[in-house]
């Protein structure tokens, strides 16, 4: 699992069916040192949000084949997942 920050939606004008009730956003993965700065040079991904980050959102995410594991049986065609919206991080 990684932490990225939400930078926009994905619109599309025709969908998979297994992708109703979610939204496709944008997101960019936060190394450590770009975590305490706020922004992330890394390159963006799409990633499947079901449960409503806005932009600018700090998430955490999954990808690669454990993105997929949560939707067994219904087999959403995804490569990434938001897990978790973040409200707070500490660093100590």
């Amino acid at each position: 699992m990684r932490i990225g920050k939400t930078i926009g939606t994905v619109t599309l004008s025709q969908s998979h069916p297994t992708l109703r009730g979610g939204v496709l956003r944008m997101v960019v993965p936060l190394s450590a040192t770009e975590l305490q700065q706020g922004d992330g040079k890394g390159e963006p991904l799409v990633a499947w949000d079901s449960l409503g980050a806005g932009d600018g959102q700090l998430v955490a995410f999954s990808e690669g084949g454990e993105a997929a594991q949560p939707f067994k049986p219904e087999h959403k065609p995804i490569d990434a997942f938001l897990a978790a919206i973040i409200d707070k991080l500490d660093f100590t």
